[in-house]
């Protein structure tokens, strides 16, 4: 999505983000309106429909046709259905393709692990589940470990290997069975 269809995109959500435009949008979508008849249904100010519209104008969601001294607007169905196709999961994900995600992951890490060892297992779900993504690369996909070489690698970051073991497990990143631990596909 280029900067242009970005700026386009916001003006239309700015545009729906007031009352009194979303009620003109209704209106004009019915039928074709003059200001004055607008500003009558809604109990407001010409110029203050006047102002509306030109936003409304300004972002395609209205277009207007002149009749002498009057104006009508009348809702520009086309455009509507292209700003809302550009809504689209796939095009909003678009929008953010050039945000690094692996920030938080690794502000997370950073804060969480000092001097090579958790200064504390995270109560936040969140950064948790950032701890142990970390923490479980250090065992190989494929290998099986007893729960003892398991508390021994895990008691280098942290004293409570029993609760780190447990939340590998609830988290799916390792299964156990029969007192023998083995990572799972992080895929």
């Amino acid at each position: 999505m280029t900067e242009q269809e970005i700026e386009m995109l916001m003006l239309f959500l700015k545009a729906l983000a007031d009352k009194t435009r979303l009620r003109i949008i209704g209106l004009v979508a019915a039928e074709e309106r003059s200001v004055d008849e607008i500003a009558m249904l809604l109990s407001v100010k010409p110029p203050t429909v006047s102002h509306h519209l030109s936003k409304l104008k300004e972002c395609g969601l209205v277009t207007m046709r002149v009749d002498g001294n009057i104006h009508y607007y009348s809702l520009n169905e086309k455009h509507l259905s292209a700003l809302l196709r550009d809504l689209s999961p796939k095009v909003l994900k678009e929008v953010s393709e050039d945000v690094d995600t692996g920030r938080f992951d690794r502000t997370v890490i950073k804060n969480f692990i000092v001097d090579g060892r958790l200064v504390e297992i995270p109560a936040q779900r969140k950064k948790r589940d950032v701890i142990l993504r970390y923490l479980v690369q250090q065992f190989d996909e494929g290998r099986e470990y007893t729960e003892k070489e398991i508390n021994e690698s895990l008691k280098r970051y942290h004293e409570d290997s029993a609760t780190l073991r447990r939340e590998f497990i609830g988290n799916k990143l390792m299964a156990r069975e029969n007192g023998i631990y083995w990572r799972l596909s992080s895929e």
